[in-house]
């Protein structure tokens, strides 16, 4: 996701040291600005995904297909 002609800016932010370690190591990143910058491209490419799966599964159940239960579990 990251580009290297991205235009940046600075900002000024109050933020949890702890979380933010946290979410380095979670992420890999080296720096806090590439932590944030890791977060923020992670939510974007996250609901674009929760979109098009929402989207998908609005034209599978307008389909009209039918599914068939062959286990028996959708019944409990």
């Amino acid at each position: 996701m990251a580009t290297a002609n991205r235009r940046t800016v600075p900002k000024n932010f109050r933020l949890d040291p702890a979380q933010i370690t946290r979410a380095r190591k979670a992420l890999g990143a080296a720096t806090e600005t590439e932590t944030i910058v890791r977060a923020l491209d992670f939510v974007i490419t996250e609901t674009a995904r929760n979109r098009m799966t929402a989207e998908a599964n609005m034209k599978f159940l307008k389909s009209g297909i039918q599914i068939q239960d062959v286990f028996g579990s959708l019944a409990e």
